[in-house]
């Protein structure tokens, strides 16, 4: 079979690429090809919201497929360090790029061909379906492991779309890497393939008619408002953030000061305290 013509190729600077493809009528795949892992660095995120403005703008409404042509990643995440150093990251870039996934106002499903960890599974819970290829990769939240707190879309994108609050609390607080059979269990993707097989899930849900009377967007608004708000506001959040933080210092200090004073007691008393 020949390779599916691009409908446009767009470049990720330094050596990477997202490549758009036609598999299907109506169907659009978005190829992210940016080496090693496709971290979502800022001109990751510039270049995939373009690609999702150009669908949305210039082309037939129809559905809208990301996967990676890195076969290890779907995506890594965050460049973590360079992410928390830069003041507009997170408000010019990252959020601006799963808002727009989040209301995008066509269908979209995320073909999760390997590891999705941290910031890259959360930007596939920000599309509408996840589809996982059952012989390779891993769903993990792994903030755990490298000293990250969640953000409050972050979080609260998982509490609106997981089936049972359990596994939310198995993957934040166990870090758990969940294979393809049982984030299928769990309901953290909606399915288990690769193109072929989400070509037939987007035909037998009639994906490629949903946008057409024009309020597919509108009703993700209202449906995700929550993580819509706290993508919006950045600033408030970041600002309540801090005061949050402040008063957390403040009761630590509180709880050690109790302690001081319980182990100030011990010594004068004698052990049996």
């Amino acid at each position: 079979m020949p390779p599916i013509p691009a409908l446009f190729t767009l470049s990720v600077d330094p050596k990477g690429r997202i490549i758009c493809t036609q598999p299907s009528q109506l169907v659009y795949l978005l190829t992210f090809d940016s080496p090693p892992d496709n971290r979502l660095t800022p001109a990751f995120c510039s270049s995939f919201i373009l690609a999702l403005n150009i669908l949305d703008r210039r082309f037939p409404k129809g559905t809208v497929v990301t996967t990676s042509a890195i076969p290890k990643f779907y995506s890594n995440g965050l460049d973590y360090e360079s992410a928390i150093k830069s003041k507009t990251f997170f408000s010019d870039s990252l959020y601006p790029l799963w808002r727009r996934l989040l209301t995008y106002p066509m269908p979209t499903v995320a073909l999760i061909n390997g590891h999705a960890f941290a910031g890259g599974l959360m930007t596939a819970m920000m599309h509408d379906y996840r589809f996982m290829n059952p012989h390779r990769g891993f769903l993990c939240l792994n903030e755990l492991e490298f000293g990250a707190p969640l953000m409050p879309p972050m979080s609260s994108i998982f509490r609106q779309k997981l089936p049972n609050p359990n596994i939310y609390r198995t993957m934040v607080l166990e870090a758990k890497r969940f294979n393809a059979l049982e984030a299928l269990q769990e309901g953290i993707v909606d399915g288990l393939g690769m193109v072929q097989e989400v070509l037939k899930f987007v035909q037998e849900l009639k994906l490629v008619e949903k946008a057409k009377s024009g309020v597919y967007g509108k009703l993700k608004m209202e449906m995700w408002r929550e993580t819509r708000g706290y993508l919006e506001d950045y600033a408030g959040s970041e600002k309540k953030i801090k005061e949050e933080l402040e008063l957390e210092k403040r009761r630590e200090a509180k709880q050690e000061e109790s302690v001081v004073e319980w182990e100030h007691l011990k010594s004068r008393n004698g052990p049996k305290l």
